[in-house]
């Protein structure tokens, strides 16, 4: 670890940083925010449209995915632009990879939901 922090010190410090990590995606990405109101809109009828407790871990799951997805795909896209501005053909592959990642994370939810609700 670079800053020698250890024990008990470091996982506050990791939990301070993913935080701070968090608030800047609200106040930054839009789509997080919104990808972040849909999720507290949907995780009710996942507890409620589940008929177990896996069930519901899969439906709550498939939608704390799309969330997870973003933040890395916001990740790529800063480092991207933290690099260089200008346009190169590697950086906007990366930056398309990372929002397939996303298209794919979004297209898993109403799979995995109608698996679950009419299979």
């Amino acid at each position: 670890m670079a800053d020698g922090i250890k024990g008990w010190r470091r996982i506050i410090r990791a939990t301070k940083v993913s935080y701070d990590g968090m608030g800047w995606a609200l106040r930054e990405e839009e789509a997080f925010r919104i990808e972040l109101v849909l999720f507290f809109l949907m995780v009710p009828f996942a507890f409620w449209l589940g008929e177990n407790a896996v069930e519901r871990v899969i439906l709550f799951w498939s939608l704390l995915l799309v969330l997870v997805v973003e933040l890395l795909n916001t990740a790529v896209e800063v480092v991207v632009d933290r690099i260089g501005l200008e346009r190169h053909v590697l950086s906007g592959r990366a930056k398309d990879l990372g929002s397939a990642a996303v298209h794919l994370s979004l297209l898993q939810v109403p799979l995995v939901w109608g698996l679950i609700i009419f299979g």
